[in-house]
C-alpha cells in the first residue's frame, strides 16, 4: 500500500497589526492634510505638534495596517516633500 500526500500551501493572511509611527515634517499646519491622506489606513490615534519658531513639526499616530504594508507606508510618507523622516516607534 502506498501513501500519497499532497502539500497544499497555507493561505497567507494579511494580519493587521497596530504600529506607532512618528513623522517629522516642515511647513506647519498646511502639511497636515497631505500627511493624513498618505496614511491611507485605519488610524487609531493621531497627534500633531506644530509650534511657532520651531522648524520641524511632529505627527505621531497609531495605525492598523497589514504587516506587509508597514514598509510601504513609511516609504509613502518619506516621499512627501515636507517630510524630514518617518519611523516606527
Amino acid at each position: 500500500m502506498s501513501v500519497t500526500s499532497f502539500q497544499i500551501p497555507a493561505p497567507r493572511t494579511s494580519l493587521m497589526v497596530r504600529r506607532r509611527i512618528a513623522t517629522y515634517f516642515v511647513g506647519g499646519v498646511d502639511q497636515i492634510p497631505g500627511l493624513v491622506a498618505a496614511l491611507d489606513c485605519l488610524v487609531h490615534e493621531l497627534s500633531v505638534d506644530v509650534r511657532d519658531g520651531v522648524r520641524e513639526s511632529t505627527m505621531t499616530c497609531a495605525v492598523l495596517v497589514a504587516e506587509a504594508e508597514v514598509d510601504a507606508l513609511l516609504e509613502r510618507l518619506r516621499e512627501l516633500s515636507a517630510v524630514v523622516s518617518s519611523e516606527l516607534l
